[in-house]
């Protein structure tokens, strides 16, 4: 029979607030801060400091790092939040309760900017493929494709309410597009590097664009120049002037607040300039300051020189009273943010700031932090700060307790206590940069640090109790002696170092402090001197034996009462970083920065397999308790699931994004966790779904070859042409496994179809022939639907990014088919949008063979009437529709228990009108009267 094993799967993602690929943004309702998590989105309450919604993708599509976040500027769209990952795809989200709504493919790079038009319908993107996607989000469909920047897109901003798109490229160049007309206006140069970030401001009045040059680019836009400016007739940016930046580094991040005062310059270091965006009132004053100042230092200047005899030209009369304005005199520098380290994204509140602030900004930093600020004209002051639910750097090691309800982690500069079944951070305590660690009981554990201490932590009240110098090298293990009923680190424990001593501890008598709480304390008994560097120490459960792994590439196996030599393991090539002994002592696993992992018999010391592991350096290796099964890490980023009697690979579980430096198995193993350099800790537990070797020898096969064939379809006809042509427009979407299996059941259901109609007319020509015939047996796979219904049926089920290329992905023949039934399916009000889409694809797929096939014509003029008068219907019952609502919002206004929705235009009306009278020089006596009269009636 064949064996089955228990599958383990992603269960638990913790550790990361934000990933310093992605940007950070608010959501839509100016509460929340969304941060890209990895592979995910998290929302941050930042007045709590608490994750408020998770954004999770599926299993399937763990892995896919997100880059950039966006969210719409209106709520009243259901898919207010898009991310875009490192596959090319978009992910449109739900943002009340974190679903994913949709998945769009049509890039082929990863996605490098996302922006919502102001509507919220539109969504545009750009990525490393230089292209630029406008998709539709309420069909969750592309649009269109823009092609003619020749490197990565970096930003995208719409203009005038959504018809207009600007885009930012490391080509150096912007270019605005007209999306009605679906063609390039304007190509701005002037950069002499890499375009990285750009921001309009709310009004439409500027347009800022940051780069590696050592100032700020901006730009009028046309709608806000002033009469008698010479605009060409094309030209939407005209550039305004220059603004010197503090920084060196280039610029990350442009973007301006809500009501477009301030502006935020964020650069690739420790800084971000803030600017103050000066009104035309203010502006126009500086300016007149600004001659006033010239003038004054042109007559100094003269009367000197008529002083010495000599004569100046004077310069040209400048009108004082309507000076030009320069960009200086619109943008001011107001404050520069300095953070403890490099900023890797800005963003603005759209909330309305505290009281005495002209705005909040949220910044998150490359050390897994997010930090908000209040910006006012005097200083920049943090508010809040999320840092406690991650650590700064990557995890060098993880270690559960005896009853698996504890995780520690340990980085460069802290401990860290979590609850694994939840991933909530328990406690934080401040150490050395802890390489390994081990439990003490519940209420204890011990830290070995790279600077060779030893350090003693109290759980319960998350203190550093005693810092022990153990080493005068890194403690590379911390590994408890079990006693010989098998239970784990009663007796003490053994640290092995980089000084090459392995050192055996005890655990001596709790001593009572002066505040009565008892304290932990150990002492060294007995020292192992060695000739290398220890790298690993493993101890058999019985404790009969100690294994050393040493920096010479060997593994020596030591009697542990004696200290007696046992046994030598050789063959590896480089040295052995990781190892572990299985439960019954029979087997020993090494893991080496070979890359391999050899199974060696504890009896002999022969090595009874040595297996090509990893892609890379082996990191960690443990066995399941009670089991010869192992699981194994490494710098490759997987985790891997091994046999160790039959010496099989049972599975692959990928999600980490960097290297995997460490992992635990629960005492029953039942979960597993693992510690990354990306900051993440991930668990995975095991299922109750089965799993077998050569079911999963075939999957991973298949992986291999559609992978294959998705790189070969990619570059058939050769490597994709690094100059497009200028402003050209292509089709949204791409040819994915999803849009090809959707075209396979096109074609069936097509074929199906067609059988069915075929034995129906014979089952009419029997009846008819014989006058009474047999009863019709329909067809099981159509589901009791006609033909027609049944291909309508499968059609609508192809989700709307998928449709076009499964589509375009049909032969003519098939083409023709699908469009005998549009005239049918035209009846129905809820298809009619469905019927037009696939008509107009096939159409302009197909357009040479239908105009030449005689039997299409008459079929093309049917559906030229009937299209035409279903979708006038359809608009017609929109406009009657749309003008009701009206109607009835008009009557809900008019009655007097309706909710007064424009209170605020109100008021500030009441504001204004209460202003004009009291300007009024007879307002005062006016209302003086008034009183009086009204006292008097009284």
């Amino acid at each position: 029979m064949v064996k089955a094993y228990l599958r383990y799967e992603p269960a638990l993602t913790f550790g990361v607030i934000a990933s310093p690929e992605s940007n950070v943004c608010y959501d839509p309702s100016g509460r929340l801060l969304l941060a890209g998590a990895l592979d995910r989105l998290a929302a941050w309450d930042l007045k709590r400091g608490l994750p408020s919604v998770s954004f999770a993708p599926s299993s399937s599509s763990s892995s896919l790092a997100v880059f950039c976040i966006a969210s719409s500027p209106s709520a009243a769209v259901s898919s207010s939040i898009a991310s875009g990952h490192a596959d090319g795809s978009i992910r449109l989200w739900d943002a009340e309760t974190g679903a994913c709504e949709a998945t769009l493919h049509g890039h082929r790079s990863a996605a490098s900017a996302l922006r919502f038009a102001p509507s919220g319908a539109v969504l545009a993107s750009g990525s490393k493929d230089c292209d630029v996607i406008l998709w539709d989000v309420v069909a969750q469909a592309g649009l269109f494709r823009l092609r003619g920047h020749r490197d990565q897109v970096t930003d995208l901003v719409f203009l005038d309410s959504g018809k207009k798109l600007v885009s930012c490229s490391k080509d150096k160049f912007i270019r605005v597009w007209d999306l009605e007309t679906q063609h390039c206006l304007q190509i701005v140069g002037g950069h002499r590097s890499e375009i990285w970030s750009m921001d309009v401001d709310s009004s439409e009045r500027f347009l800022v664009s940051g780069s590696v040059d050592p100032e700020l680019r901006v730009f009028r836009i046309r709608q806000s120049a002033e009469e008698g400016e010479d605009w060409s007739k094309w030209d939407v940016l005209k550039l305004f002037g220059e603004i010197p930046r503090q920084s060196k580094e280039r610029v990350a991040t442009v973007r301006f607040n809500r009501d477009g005062t301030l502006v935020a310059c964020q650069a690739a270091g420790k800084t971000a300039d803030i600017y103050r965006v000066l009104d035309e009132t203010e502006a126009m004053r500086k300016a007149k300051r600004r001659m006033h100042r010239k003038k004054e230092k042109a007559s100094a200047k003269s009367m000197i020189a008529e002083g010495n005899g000599t004569v100046i030209d004077p310069s040209p009369a400048q009108d004082l009273q309507n000076p030009a304005v320069t960009v200086t005199d619109v943008f001011k520098l107001l404050q520069v943010l300095r953070a403890s380290k490099k900023i890797c994204s800005v963003s603005f509140s759209p909330s309305n700031p505290p009281r005495g602030c002209l705005a909040t900004l949220s910044i998150s930093l490359n050390n897994n932090t997010l930090e908000t600020y209040s910006v006012d004209s005097e200083k920049v002051s943090k508010m809040y700060s999320i840092e406690m639910h991650g650590h700064r750097s990557d995890i060098r090691s993880v270690s559960l307790n005896s009853e698996d309800n504890l995780l520690m982690s340990t980085s460069h500069n802290a401990v860290k206590i979590w609850n694994p079944s939840t991933g909530d951070c328990l406690r934080t305590i401040d150490s050395g940069y802890g390489l390994c660690s081990a439990f003490v009981g519940n209420r204890f554990a011990l830290v070995g640090t790279k600077s060779g201490t030893l350090e003693i932590i109290d759980i319960a009240s998350g203190s550093l109790t005693e810092v022990i110098e153990a080493h005068a090298g890194s403690i590379r293990s911390i590994v408890p002696i079990p006693d010989e009923d098998g239970t784990v680190g009663a007796r003490g424990f053994v640290t092995g170092s980089a000084d090459h001593d392995v050192k055996f501890w005890e655990y001596q008598q709790l001593q009572k402090s002066d505040n009565d709480s008892k304290q932990l304390t150990v002492t060294n008994v007995r020292t192992l001197k060695m000739t290398e560097d220890v790298l690993a120490v493993s101890i058999s459960p019985q404790g009969k034996h100690i294994a050393v792994a040493l920096l010479d590439c060997n593994v020596k196996v030591y009697h542990m009462d004696t200290l007696k030599h046992f046994l030598t393991l050789f063959g590896h090539k480089l040295p052995v970083l990781c190892m572990d002994i299985s439960s019954d002592g029979a087997l020993i696993v090494t893991g080496s920065a070979d890359k391999n992992l050899k199974i060696w018999g504890m009896d002999f010391g022969d090595c009874h397999k040595s297996i090509f592991a990893h892609s890379d350096s082996v990191m960690d290796v443990k066995f399941v308790y009670r089991t010869h099964y192992m699981f194994s890490v490494g710098k490759d980023r997987t985790v891997k699931y091994w046999d160790a009697d039959k010496f099989e690979l049972l599975l692959t579980l990928e999600g980490h994004h960097a290297e995997v430096w460490c992992l635990t198995i629960s005492s029953r193993g039942d979960f597993i966790v693992t510690g990354s350099h990306d900051r993440s800790i991930r668990r995975w537990d095991r299922t109750e779904e089965q799993l077998f070797i050569e079911e999963e020898k075939e999957k991973r096969l298949e992986e291999t070859f559609e992978a294959d064939l998705d790189n070969d379809n990619e570059y058939r006809y050769g490597q994709k042409d690094d100059a497009p042509d200028e402003g050209s427009v292509g089709v949204p979407g791409r040819k994915t496994k999803e849009t090809v299996t959707s075209a396979d059941a096109i074609m069936d259901a097509l074929d199906t179809a067609e059988e069915e109609l075929k034995r129906l007319n014979q089952h009419k020509l029997e009846e008819q022939n014989n006058g009474r015939a047999a009863k019709f047996q329909p067809n099981v796979i159509m589901q009791g639907y006609s033909p027609s219904d049944y291909v309508l049926n499968v059609v609508s089920s192809i989700r709307p990014n998928d449709l076009e290329q499964a589509l375009l992905a049909l032969p003519f023949s098939d083409a023709l088919k699908l469009m005998s039934y549009l005239k049918e399916w035209s009846l129905v009000p809820s298809k009619v949008e469905l019927v037009c889409r696939v008509c107009l694809v096939l159409l302009q797929t197909h357009h040479n063979q239908l105009t030449t096939t005689p039997a299409a014509r008459s079929l093309l003029t049917e559906l030229k009437d009937i299209l035409y008068c279903r979708v006038k219907e359809c608009k017609d019952t929109i406009g009657f529709n749309l003008a009701a609502m009206d109607h009835l919002k008009e009557l809900l206004a008019m009655r007097s228990d309706a909710p007064f929705r424009d209170a605020k235009a109100k008021l500030m009306e009441i504001r204004q009108e209460l202003s004009k009278r009291s300007d009024r020089p007879d307002g005062n006596e006016k209302r003086k009267k008034k009183r009086k009269k009204a006292s008097g009636e009284s």
